[in-house]
């Protein structure tokens, strides 16, 4: 079988990146926001990937569900159903009613009932599995905890069981503290009709049926044992070596030499200071303890790529704030995604800021393709047993 994923909250595609890298095949896109969509149509370009095969669709997802608008998505999904294909919708949809320092309105907010729709149009279009992403606040908060609840009731009642985790991007050796609650779900038709894993526990899928950990390269254990340096007095254009004890993949230091980022397309983009520079000099290396003027630490992880809301973060050893370039870099892209030379700046780090590290996408791709190939080779293996037939290897030649 292929796997076909139907894209929604696109952005520039950090998310989908890492599912075509994972074995995934993106056919749709849908994305709001027109400088966004440039973005990720520039991006792909530029790596040099082929246009999904439904193409770009720029529009509100709200729309999709109006029946007049529902028809060319349902016909795509059918298509590649009647192919044999495997079909998977992933999206985070946006999530400041659910962010502690967001606005915090829950489902009943603008950007929440976007959750809602996205919820809907999976129960909808009963696509073979989903991916949901969103920040930790929709699952921790006890206030957003009962409507995360109600959304998974309506997609169990619709046929999916689900299993669902908060990862951190650490795990999966992206140099940046973001965590996420990732909720995935799969259709009890589809893995019946395909020969999947039969024991599944009511509406969820038991721990050891489904390999979170697989793909992660650090617990958090093993993170927080880790010796990274705190703050050292700034230093313009100063050098040092990574200490002793620490992962260099954790560290910005590494991402920017392996990105390249004073060479990038995009190294010369980055905000400059209406006033008070010297105010970027006097800020320790490390020193993230304020909500705003973050400086961060060379042979350190990021705090989360947030830049908008006042949330400044400056480069470890220049007196200066990030470029698009290095920002990129922190969310573990490639060194050849790059973002349109004429974007805003604005622009350019909201669409950075929105979207899932690319080590972390690639991870979760490579999970699901993981319980997908691993459910199905067991229990294919067990109907070979049970008809006495042997499995053996091809000889040595």
């Amino acid at each position: 079988m292929n796997h076909k994923i139907f894209s929604f909250f696109s952005g520039s595609g950090f998310l989908d990146l890492g599912f075509e890298m994972g074995g995934f095949d993106i056919v749709y896109v849908n994305e709001i926001h027109k400088p966004f969509m440039e973005c990720y149509k520039y991006s792909r370009q530029s790596l040099k990937l082929p246009t999904p095969h439904y193409g770009y669709h720029e529009g509100d997802i709200t729309d999709l569900l109006n029946p007049d608008n529902l028809e060319g998505l349902n016909r795509a999904v059918l298509e590649q159903k009647e192919y044999g294909n495997i079909t998977g919708f992933i999206g985070g949809p946006p999530c400041p009613d659910f962010s502690v320092g967001g606005k915090n309105r829950g489902g009943e907010g603008e950007n929440g009932k976007l959750t809602g729709t996205y919820i809907d149009l999976i129960c909808k279009e009963q696509p073979s599995f989903f991916l949901f992403e969103n920040v930790k606040g929709l699952w921790r908060t006890k206030k957003h905890r009962a409507f995360y609840e109600e959304m998974k009731a309506k997609l169990h009642s619709s046929g999916y069981v689900t299993t669902e985790r908060l990862i951190n991007s650490l795990e999966y050796g992206v140099p940046q503290q973001r965590e996420r609650i990732i909720l995935i779900g799969f259709h009890k038709d589809f893995l019946d009709s395909n020969g999947y894993s039969k024991n599944l526990n009511d509406n969820n899928i038991p721990e050891s049926q489904f390999p979170w950990k697989k793909h992660m390269k650090y617990t958090m254990d093993q993170i927080e044992s880790i010796p990274f340096p705190s703050t050292n007095e700034f230093k313009e254009n100063s050098e040092s070596i990574c200490p002793k004890g620490i992962p260099s993949e954790l560290t910005v230091e590494h991402w920017f030499n392996l990105n390249d980022v004073l060479n990038h397309p995009n190294s010369h983009q980055y905000f400059q200071p209406r006033s008070g520079l010297a105010k970027f000099k006097v800020i320790d290396e490390g020193d993230d303890s304020k909500k705003s003027y973050k400086r961060l630490h060379r042979w350190r992880y990021s705090p989360t790529a947030a830049y908008g809301n006042n949330e400044v973060h400056l480069h470890p050893y220049k007196a200066r704030r990030l470029s698009i370039a290095e920002a990129l870099a922190i969310q573990s892209l490639p060194k050849d995604f790059e973002l349109p030379q004429d974007i805003t700046l604005s622009n350019a780090f909201k669409t950075v800021g929105n979207g899932v590290p690319y080590l972390a996408s690639l991870g979760l791709a490579k999970t699901i393709l993981d319980f997908l190939e691993d459910n199905h080779e067991s229990d294919y293996r067990k109907e070979l047993g049970n008809n006495d037939i042997a499995i053996t290897k091809e000889p040595t030649v």
